[in-house]
């Protein structure tokens, strides 16, 4: 199944092929060349299989581990659902006794002292180049990658907590980081978990009023920051946060920094762990205060439903349960991993993945989406990007980008002759077949694959995707294309980015697996919606996660802590997630709607549909609009009840003449409506992303008697959805 989105209709026909159409001759020369291969590796494969012998008596192949249970419910229809291997006990931590993230972190480097821990890559050069266009991009040309070994990264962040302790940041008092992914980031965290600072994280993508409400809501004294960060989006909202002191920039240029507000002391990152390592700080009574394993270790601020960023209180325990379930679902983990860390940090996703990689000494080595590939957009012509250099065995990744990467290369299939394009279609196929089988393939990975597998540097074997529905033909791509495995999970802030994860070798597609160990899942009845944990033939309903993964609530917030967690009889914390799923038989996730109007775009960008209506109701031709979004699309669009007297003024100003009717579906009133909603947005300051790319205009207006709004004219989301399904099709497909 091809993604609807996808803009390459001649390609999707073509990959539909069958065998039978191709030319026969290529056919059979195919055919020859599979079981030449398969002869010649006989021998080999079943000497192979006589040393895997006992692995296979222990766990099955592929194709049985693919379809064996993966979740048991523990009671009835509605859950609570457990994993097969946790259905007595749910798993809390990796190794005994190590129950905060400063022990966790320390027995990595204890474990591991020499190998490479945090990886950065040289600048050799910066340059600018001048599109055909005239626009001017930045490129970059970049050496290799410089390591710090674990016991380094130790002290470094030992030094750095020291020397923060001797600037007067105080045990159990939080402390801000507003910087992008870099390993200085997790030095800076690891400082704040030794030395029991709650560590308050912002997206470096936020605005300044969001950055200044969480800075003054965790009341901070202290910020580490980038020197960009603090020139483009700090120093101009620092007058609004008053108690703020000191500030800790990461990069060692310039070391001096005039022109910052009185009371404001601006420090350079190696100057604070300078004065860290001196002995005498070392020794300052009441510095250092070890957490316990029930202390806030981060307070995450995410994008709130009203557009004002909320606080995510997260535990020691909380974070080492849900990183411990995360590491169980991928195979073979080890020291001898390399991960690739480019998505934000302040995001649950990438840092549960990065403390997975620390807890097990595998090397993490810094990216960005700009530098990623050789064809990134930073990267100079003719130089490395980080994945050719890095090689990283394991990655985590959204799906918009896994989504750029597919759409790249079928573009390039298309462009193919028809020699070519007919073996990569016979070779696509032959894999999936035997994928499914629990096959490896290595004849068509080396001759047909090898040059796309290189693309994330050839040596991955393990995909992460999380943040957002990955679609049925990405996954399909990513499995055959890259050879490697995809794991699809299901996750959010307040349980730790902690739900679920598909199994490396269950190749099914639209589904986010059974629960990790370290959690279990319930199905709670949405009646309003029709969803009930005794539907047939799957139960359904709002999913709601508990376990010693989930939080411990909203910073400051008591209303919202709630409406959306709770503590049942046996003292367990769970949350309403406002997600509906389904159970498979074999006990795996589905998602398939959601009860709250917060939609997560494709890039992970959270939109407040309530919002964007509410602001979008300022503008004079709209009387009612429902703003609507996929999670597997990248932009916003609306249904727009428009203003009668408004519409019929603008028709008239444009000379567009018609019946009402005809007005609301002329193409040409669309455009212009959308130009003044546009306008209507900016001068609201919606974000970009929260501005509606397309609509439709609907010469009825919504009434409860129509059923799209409530009695209390609230939206139906779900009614409006099933009415404007083609316009939503149309909107969304380019037609």
């Amino acid at each position: 199944t091809f993604s609807h989105s996808s803009s390459l209709p001649h390609l999707l026909f073509i990959m539909k092929l069958k065998e039978e159409d191709l030319n026969p001759m290529l056919l059979l020369l195919f055919h020859l060349m599979v079981w030449i291969y398969t002869l010649i590796t006989f021998l080999p494969s079943y000497l192979l299989s006589w040393a895997l012998k006992t692995d296979s008596a222990l766990y099955g192949s592929e194709e049985e581990r693919a379809k064996r249970v993966k979740a048991h419910s523990v009671l009835g229809p509605e859950g609570p659902y457990r994993a097969v291997n946790a259905t007595k006990k749910l798993v809390t931590s990796m190794h005994l006794g190590v129950d905060t993230l400063d022990k966790m972190f320390e027995y990595a480097a204890m474990r591991f002292p020499h190998r490479d821990c945090l990886g950065t890559r040289e600048v050799i050069s910066e340059e600018d180049e001048q599109q055909n266009n005239g626009k001017v991009f930045k490129k970059v040309v970049l050496g290799e990658y410089h390591w710090l070994s674990y016991e380094e990264a130790l002290t470094a962040a030992s030094q750095l907590g020291s020397g923060l302790a001797s600037l007067g940041q105080r045990p159990k008092n939080n402390i801000a980081i507003f910087c992008e992914t870099r390993a200085e980031w997790i030095i800076a965290a690891q400082a704040c978990f030794m030395y029991n600072f709650p560590l308050a994280t912002f997206y470096s993508t936020l605005g300044g009023p969001a950055i200044a409400h969480g800075l003054n809501e965790t009341q901070v004294t202290h910020i580490i920051t980038s020197r960009e960060l603090l020139e483009t989006r700090l120093k101009a909202i620092l007058i609004e946060v008053p108690r703020l002191q000191h500030i800790i920039v990461v990069d060692n240029t310039p070391t001096s920094w005039p022109g910052y507000p009185r009371g404001i002391t601006v420090h350079n990152m190696a100057a604070v762990q300078k004065r860290g390592s001196r002995p005498e700080n070392g020794k300052l009574p009441q510095q250092k205060k070890l957490p316990l394993a029930s202390d806030i270790a981060v307070i995450m601020y995410t994008s709130g439903s009203t557009g004002i960023p909320k606080g995510v209180m997260i535990s020691h325990s909380n974070i080492l349960a849900g990183i411990t379930g995360m590491a169980e679902r991928i195979p073979k983990l080890s020291e001898k991993d390399t991960y690739i860390g480019y998505l934000p940090l302040a995001h649950v996703l990438e840092l549960s993945a990065e403390l997975v990689c620390i807890s097990h000494g595998a090397r993490i080595g810094y990216s960005s989406p700009q530098t990623l590939a050789d064809q990134s957009t930073k990267i100079k012509k003719g130089s490395k990007g980080d994945t050719s250099v890095l090689q990283p065995t394991l990655m985590a990744a959204v799906p918009e980008i896994m989504d750029r990467i597919y759409k790249n290369v079928m573009t390039k299939v298309e462009e193919m002759n028809f020699v070519q394009r007919t073996l990569f279609i016979l070779a696509y196929n032959y894999k999936l077949e035997q994928l499914t089988k629990g096959n490896s393939t290595p004849l068509c990975d080396k001759l047909v694959f090898r040059k796309i597998r290189s693309l994330l540097g050839g040596q991955t074997r393990v995909l992460l995707s999380g943040g957002a529905p990955l679609s049925a033909a990405t996954q399909r791509f990513m499995n055959v294309c890259l050879c490697c495995s995809v794991g699809q999970g299901y996750g959010l802030t307040e349980t730790c980015g902690a739900g679920t994860i598909s199994e490396m070798w269950d190749y099914s597609t639209g589904r986010v697996g059974g629960p990790l160990v370290c959690c279990e899942i319930k199905l709670k009845d949405w009646v309003e919606g029709g969803y009930r944990s005794t539907d047939k033939p799957r139960p359904r309903g709002e999913i709601v996660i508990g376990g010693p993964n989930i939080t411990m609530g909203y910073y400051k917030s008591e209303p919202k802590n709630q409406d959306d967690f709770f503590v049942d009889e046996n003292g367990q914390r769970w949350f309403c997630t406002g997600d509906i799923g389904q159970f498979h038989e074999d006990g795996c996730l589905e998602i398939i709607d959601r009860k709250k109007d917060l939609v997560k775009l494709q890039a992970g960008e959270y939109v407040s549909l309530g919002k964007v209506e509410a602001m979008l109701k300022n503008c004079p031709l709209v009387d009612n609009i429902c703003a609507y979004a996929n999670s597997d699309e990248t932009y916003v669009i609306g249904f727009v009840v428009p203003n009668q007297k408004q519409l019929l003024a603008l028709a008239d100003q444009y000379g567009i003449r018609g019946s009402w009717e005809e007005l609301c579906n002329s193409k040409a009133m669309e455009e212009l409506v959308l130009k003044a909603i546009t306008e209507t947005a900016v001068a609201v300051q919606l974000e970009r992303f929260e501005i509606p790319r397309k609509i439709c205009l609907s010469p009825d207006p919504w009434t409860p008697e129509t059923g799209l709004v409530t009695d209390a004219f609230k939206l139906k989301r779900k009614n409006l959805k099933t009415h404007y399904q083609d316009d939503i099709e149309r909107m969304y497909g380019g037609k």
